[in-house]
């Protein structure tokens, strides 16, 4: 089990569609879908979130070299914008 201060934090993000998105990601934690996009990706039109960089818990993209027991390894992850919300920019298949 990872630690919360083991996390991947989320470098940057550029999903300004994003609720949690003001100036970075202001979400406590962000998980990846199988299809490695950011599951965690809200469309509103308030801002929300803590005052914290965001990290990265569960990823569920079993065939990314970062993905160690569905959990992020990398050292940073990038997000960016997506037709459907957003997409991890750090994937890269195992």
């Amino acid at each position: 089990m990872t630690d919360l201060l083991e996390m991947p934090p989320v470098h940057d993000c550029s999903a300004t569609s994003c609720a949690y998105n003001h100036d970075g990601c202001h979400a406590f934690a962000i998980s990846m879908n199988a299809d490695a996009e950011c599951a965690t990706f809200l469309s509103l039109n308030d801002k929300g979130g803590l005052d914290v960089v965001a990290q990265v818990g569960a990823c569920q993209r079993a065939d990314c070299v970062n993905n160690e027991a569905l959990e992020c390894r990398a050292p940073f992850v990038s997000v960016g914008s997506a037709a459907s919300g957003a997409d991890c920019l750090s994937y890269a298949a195992a």
